[in-house]
């Protein structure tokens, strides 16, 4: 009896994911939809399509506090100096190599 309802459970299983997929529209579906739809659109509907589209994104901005501007600045510049200093370091290495195998010392 236990083999039955494992058998229906598996079918049941299948089932639900069969009809998930079939309700998925696919990535290419969706593109092909949306590229007919912006070829219908005059050169003033897209330009206002995209006015639009800017408006709905520029809502989602959240902008940071007084205190989360210092924070993120601070750790901007940290990072700035780390990687100068990286960069002048390997800069400074890689002069002093090709000083020494081109015969001219170090440089000065």
């Amino acid at each position: 009896m236990s083999g039955h309802r494992g058998r229906l459970h598996t079918i049941r299983k299948v089932a639900n994911v069969a009809r998930r997929v079939v309700d998925e529209p696919s990535e290419d579906i969706v593109a092909n939809a949306k590229m007919d739809r912006a070829l219908k659109r005059g050169p003033f509907g897209r330009i206002q399509l995209f006015l639009r589209q800017v408006m709905n994104e520029l809502r989602k901005v959240i902008t940071p506090t007084r205190r989360e501007l210092i924070s993120y600045t601070g750790v901007v510049l940290v990072f700035v100096v780390f990687m100068m200093a990286i960069v002048s370091l390997l800069d400074l290495l890689f002069g002093t190599g090709v000083g020494y195998i081109f015969g001219n010392g170090p440089t000065k």
